[in-house]
């Protein structure tokens, strides 16, 4: 079988990380057996259309590394790719349904439909369409005709029996005929409802396998009876497992931005989770693990390594919780594999809009160290704040003493460190870390460096949280420093 699976969003607005992941398991898998992965736009509802969310759609997918073979910007054998541009296909094969009798023409207007409901609701009957019009005769069809009603196309149902959705995942799925009313195919307009071109273009575009969410489940029944009308051969079905809240309560998919669950912040469009700082390897590692593991207890894994292991049989079933803890884990550790300039270039941006003009060379030296720190990129701003701000000195010689270094010493210390970098030539980071240990090691009652240097970054970054101190003084530079060490030793004076 030649593979060939599709993702198929609408541009009703940005991409949502559940439909991130149902694009990451159709890629891998396209991947995993040399397959064609296929992106269609699928902007049939014209009333939610969001002008320019197709480009955020796309945009969102490329900064996530999934590439496609064919789309609206790629062509293809089967184009074109756009719904929307594809009417005729629609209208063409909605009229052969009705030839052969397995569609009709519904004639009835918005307020016979609105009156039906209030019936059926003050009845207690089920709500839904009670198919009238299916049992027109020839002449009612033609009375309606001439009184101008413009009708939309409904697909028959098999009134009885049942419809088996196999499914790869969940294996056979039962749906009574009866649960399933005869829906709109065709609207008045003369546009397709998702079904009909759903599954025409799936037939059309050579579709192998369906990878979609689970809540599109209660749409196959329809969809199988449609492909036996047709007389195609009906792609392979796989469900994927609903994405729930972090905290597991509630689906995430409706959610359309940024929310708070159980007192942390939970990002829901890709380009959230891109503005935030993560990282595309980090992300797409995380949505992996999203229903379907790698095995060996490992979390950690590029899709190059997930791909041999990849197999639609060993996605599991049951809703899956988005454990954010875990992504922000990942993307630290993506982070420090990153090179120092990649990590400067990528940190650039945050600082930038902090406001701070950076120093490329300063960015770089401090990089190395900054990396391990790191759970996202924007998290570079408070760490890196002293090298930009001119902070007045809030400390005191009391809190830049310790047990280990009382007062006397550390204006000792101080001193030793403020005329060192006044007169060392070169002012570099072997010859700071090497002259800051020895200082500590000397003027500490325990021989140990630790307390000075500690004491060191606190009065250097005016920061509890910086990078370490070495790297700290060598990006701050010699004038910088030696200016906050003389407000430093004044302290002791």
């Amino acid at each position: 079988m030649n593979i060939r699976v599709r993702f198929a969003p609408s541009p009703t607005g940005y991409l949502h990380i559940g439909g991130a992941r149902t694009a990451l398991f159709n890629w891998m898998f396209a991947r995993k057996h040399g397959g064609k992965f296929v992106l269609r736009i699928e902007d049939t509802d014209r009333k939610r259309y969001v002008p320019g969310a197709e480009q955020a759609i796309v945009d969102s997918m490329r900064w996530l590394g999934l590439d496609w073979d064919e789309g609206p910007d790629k062509g293809g054998p089967y184009g074109p790719y756009v719904q929307s541009q594809r009417t005729a296909l629609y209208q063409e094969w909605a009229d052969w349904l009705v030839e052969q009798d397995h569609a009709y023409k519904c004639y009835c207007t918005p307020d016979e439909l609105s009156e039906m409901r209030k019936e059926q609701m003050a009845a207690k009957k089920p709500i839904g369409y009670d198919r009238r019009c299916r049992y027109l005769t020839t002449a009612q069809r033609a009375e309606k005709e001439s009184a101008g009603l413009t009708p939309v196309v409904r697909f028959k149902m098999p009134l009885e029996g049942v419809t088996v959705i196999p499914d790869v995942i969940r294996g056979k799925i039962t749906v009574n005929n009866s649960q399933v009313q005869d829906p709109v195919l065709l609207k008045s307009d003369g546009h397709p409802t998702y079904h009909l071109a759903n599954v025409v273009d799936d037939h059309f575009m050579h579709i192998s396998h369906i990878l979609r969410a689970d809540e599109w489940i209660s749409t196959a029944p329809l969809h199988i009876n449609l492909y036996h009308a047709f007389g195609w051969e009906m792609p392979v079905y796989a469900h994927l497992p609903l994405v729930l809240n972090p905290s597991g309560k509630g689906k995430l998919s409706k959610r359309t931005q940024a929310f708070d669950d159980g007192g942390r912040e939970v990002l829901v469009k890709v380009e959230e989770f891109q503005e935030a700082g993560l990282l595309p390897e980090a992300l797409v590692n995380f949505l992996a693990n999203v229903g379907w593991a790698y095995g060996d207890d490992r979390e950690k894994f590029t899709l190059d390594e997930a791909l041999p292991r990849f197999e639609l049989e060993d996605v599991n079933p049951a809703p899956a919780r988005l454990p954010y803890d875990k992504l922000d884990w990942l993307n630290g550790q993506y982070i420090q594999e990153m090179e120092p300039l990649a990590l400067a270039q990528a940190v650039k941006p945050y600082l930038d809009e902090a406001g701070y003009e950076v120093n490329p060379e300063m960015l770089l030296i401090v990089m190395p160290a900054m990396s391990v720190r790191l759970k996202r990129l924007p998290d570079a701003v408070p760490f890196l704040r002293f090298l930009f701000e001119e902070a007045p000195l809030q400390e005191t010689a009391e809190s830049l003493s310790h047990k280990q270094m009382p007062a006397e010493l550390a204006r000792e210390g101080f001193r030793r460190a403020r005329d060192f970098v006044r007169d060392v030539e070169p002012y570099d980071l072997d010859g700071i870390s090497q002259a800051m240990r020895e200082i500590g090691e000397s003027i500490t009652l325990n021989g140990k460096a630790g307390p000075f240097l500690g004491k060191m970054r606190q009065a250097v970054t005016g920061q509890k949280v910086s990078p370490p101190l070495f790297e700290s003084m060598l990006a701050l530079g010699r004038e910088r420093t030696l200016a906050r060490l003389n407000e430093v030793v004044a302290l002791f004076d």
